[in-house]
């Protein structure tokens, strides 16, 4: 399943390697940088959790069962906030 963003429901902005991200029901301000920030810029409504994991596999010379587990849960995360569309 592909993983897109409510674009409707939020702003953002980069600010040098951070990613600062403002809910617009709620004013809610938050920051993203390091990983988060990678996972948050792969999340573009063409790609999975899967191909998110190789893709950061490939930049971060991770293990994939952790990165996994990391993706899985930031992207839970942002389901809950609204931030991303949930079947």
């Amino acid at each position: 399943m592909r993983i897109e963003k409510n674009r409707d429901r939020f702003v953002e902005t980069a600010i040098d390697d951070e990613i600062v991200i403002m809910r617009l029901d709620t004013g809610s301000f938050f920051s993203l940088s390091d990983t988060a920030a990678a996972i948050w810029r792969l999340i573009d409504g063409t790609r999975n959790e899967d191909v998110i994991v190789s893709q950061l596999q490939r930049d971060f010379a991770g293990n994939g069962a952790t990165i996994g587990r990391d993706v899985q849960e930031f992207v839970s995360e942002l389901t809950e906030m609204g931030l991303l569309a949930s079947d």
